[in-house]
């Protein structure tokens, strides 16, 4: 079954082997220095010296320790065993299935390698996550990949699926909730009236305001000037000319406002009062700026068009003339 957002693929992989090791990750992981031999070396048997290097060299690079080391991919197998002068590597198979022996070998490699349990990093994880859920539109999925992904750069041993997930899931809310919330702190009881008006459909009307207000103009003509002025007119007229929003992340709010500017009112309408209402901020602080642009650029090109028609007819008249 999936863990909370993620499916049945991901929480299959995670902290496990998803296919062969790349030649590079060999070298960086899998490569037994000094240090690691003298740690080795003292193991009698061939099978304890390959699994015990399996061992250390998988919670290098999954950041785990395995229970069933024949998951473990053949070419890290024998590329361990290369180093380590052992002829056969199929001897992994006798690695001892006793789970003291395991543990022996798990506890030693933790503390001569410094391995931290999740417990003790996981404050300066969720300080990492709360920083990515502020400053990037990341979905839940990324965010899990990456915290893995920050467990294993640090020296953290992964914690169960279940758990870095509901994490992951838990900041996320959280720190969504606190930025719709100081968006929704920035507007007065009057903006926040005008900001709901968008979403109603009028009287005879098929469509909400905010619908209506999306649509820039369409056609080059001096009628639709005057309705890309008047939707300037009304965009201004909620009253958030003044809001500003650069203290808040531009991703986050250019991924609200293109939420907002491409929802239906009626599923805005669904969402709870901080969410609609900071997705409406955010979008009316966008349409503020868009209509402005929309306006201009039609009056740009309304009078290139005229200026240069004139030009050309006068162009015509001067030919005619001397001919």
């Amino acid at each position: 079954m999936p863990v909370e957002f993620l499916t049945d693929e991901q929480a299959a992989a995670y902290g496990r082997y998803a296919g062969p090791v790349p030649r590079a990750d060999l070298d960086r992981y899998f490569f037994l220095d000094d240090a690691d031999r003298a740690l080795i070396a003292p193991k009698r048997r061939e099978a304890n010296r390959l699994g015990y290097a399996v061992q250390l060299c998988t919670a290098r690079y999954l950041g785990t320790f395995l229970t069933d080391l024949a998951q473990v991919p053949e070419e890290a197998v024998v590329y361990l065993a290369e180093q380590l002068d052992i002829t056969d590597p199929a001897c992994l198979s006798g690695y001892p299935s006793r789970e003291q022996t395991r543990h022996d070998h798990a506890e030693e490699i933790r503390r001569e390698y410094g391995f931290a349990e999740f417990a003790e990093r996981r404050p300066d994880l969720e300080e990492w996550l709360r920083a990515q859920v502020w400053t990037t539109t990341d979905g839940p999925k990324a965010l899990f990949d990456g915290a893995s992904a920050w467990l294993r750069g640090h020296g953290v041993l992964l914690p169960g699926v279940s758990t870095l997930a509901r994490l992951v899931s838990q900041v996320r809310d959280e720190v969504t909730g606190q930025l719709w919330q100081a968006l929704c702190d920035l507007i007065t009881p009057v903006q926040r009236a005008n900001l709901e008006t968008l979403l109603v459909v009028g009287e005879g009307k098929r469509s909400s305001l905010l619908d209506q207000l999306r649509k820039g103009p369409t056609r080059r003509s001096g009628q639709e000037m005057v309705r890309a002025l008047d939707r300037v007119s009304e965009v201004f007229g909620l009253g958030l000319g003044q809001v500003d929003l650069t203290p808040f992340p531009a991703r986050r709010i250019t991924e609200m406002a293109r939420y907002g500017l491409s929802g239906k009112a009626t599923l805005l309408r669904r969402h709870g009062s901080e969410r609609r209402l900071a997705t409406l901020v955010a979008t009316v602080v966008q349409l503020q700026a868009r209509t402005v642009d929309d306006a201009l650029e039609l009056l740009d090109l309304l009078m290139t068009t005229r200026l240069l028609a004139q030009a050309e007819r006068e162009s015509v008249k001067e030919k005619v003339r001397r001919l």
